[in-house]
Parts: structure tokens; sequence; C-alpha cells
């Protein structure tokens, strides 16, 4: 994606040259990296918290506010995004929606299918989240150390 950027660059500030696909692409990428990221992120906790308090709770509570924030927070909004942005992305399909710029990539539909497929994968990954906490919570000991070496399901 940096190489596409700074190729993108040099072609249309060293060369007065413009590709089209070439920049719709690093968006393409820029999307799919994030979108297809979130679940990833989430199994290894590195998503942003702000732990002023979090950090000195001990692993049982920490299992307790994380469950309770997939089941009450997540889950729902995967739901939410999931049926939003089904139709959305049916109409894609539908008509093989394609860039409305000349020369763009004709693969808009693609795009647009991460949105739903963003919000099932960071769903499984809630779930799994939740049956990990619920293993802490139980007193599994080996959930416990999994959890803080970023571990996951």
């Amino acid at each position: 994606m940096v190489l596409i950027t700074a190729s993108v660059v040099v072609l249309r500030y060293g060369f007065d040259l413009g590709f089209t696909a070439l920049q719709e692409s690093i968006t393409y990428l820029h999307a799919t990296l994030f979108m297809l990221g979130t679940a990833f992120t989430l199994k290894h906790d590195r998503h942003v918290r702000v732990d002023i308090f979090y950090q000195n709770f001990s692993p049982r509570k920490q299992a307790w506010i994380d469950a309770v924030g997939a089941i009450v927070f997540l889950l729902p909004l995967c739901g939410l995004i999931l049926l939003s942005s089904w139709q959305f992305t049916l109409n894609a399909w539908a008509i093989r929606e394609s860039s409305v710029e000349p020369g763009g990539i004709p693969a808009v539909f693609l795009l647009k299918t991460l949105v739903p497929v963003m919000a099932v994968n960071l769903a499984l990954q809630a779930v799994a989240e939740v049956v990990r906490n619920l293993q802490v919570l139980m007193g599994d000991s080996e959930a416990v150390t999994h959890e803080h070496n970023g571990g996951g399901l």
C-alpha cells in the first residue's frame, strides 16, 4: 500500500500521469486491512482501551468487564452493522457496482462486501472472547495465562 501510494505521487507530480485504478487500489487495500483486521485485533487484545482502572483489576474482574462489554455492546453493534449493510451489499452485487470514475476498479461490490464480512468475523471473535472470559470466571487458570499472552481462542 505504501509503495502504491508512493508510485501514485511520483507518477502524478513527477510525470503528470494519473491512473485511477492505481489510486483506487489504495482505498481497497486500506479498507481490506481495517475491515478484516478488526477480529484479529480483538483476538490479540490490541484494540484501543482506556485502561486507567482496568489494568489494575484482577483477571477475574477484567473477564467480567470484557464479557459484559462483548455481550452488551460489541455483539449488538455487529448485528446492527450486519443488518444495516446487508441490503446495501446485495444491491451492489445485483448491479455489479463498479467505480464511477473512468478507468476505475470495476469491483465496488467486492469492497462493499467487506462490511458484512467484518461484522460476522468480529461477532465470531466476540463470541470466542466471551467463551474465554467464561473460562476465566469459572477458574480456568490456563485461560487467564492465554489471555495475557494475546492468545484468544
